[in-house]
């Protein structure tokens, strides 16, 4: 009886690990499935992704530190017109 019942036990274990690693194989299948949906969504929304919006943020603030550098450089030229036309008078 004893050897009957281990083995018994030897099965239900192989059984069960077998039931686990059929598990995991269905897991990593869904895992696989899904990501490839979402994928397929986030690219038909044209998401950009993360590096291409810092890129664009910096280049967004260089201009403005350029507009900023200009309308000061404008203002300038400007007053000097001015101060030039002023002397003439």
């Amino acid at each position: 009886m004893t050897q009957t019942t281990g083995r018994f036990f030897d099965e239900l274990g192989k059984l069960i690990t077998d039931a686990a690693g059929a598990a995991e194989g269905v897991r990593k299948e869904i895992d696989s499935i899904v990501r490839a949906q979402a994928e397929r969504v986030l690219h038909g929304l044209e998401l950009v992704q993360r590096e291409e919006f810092e890129a664009v943020k910096a280049m967004a603030q260089k201009a403005r530190e350029e507009n900023e550098r200009l309308s000061e450089r404008i203002a300038a030229l400007e007053a000097a017109i001015l101060k030039g036309l002023g002397d003439k008078d």
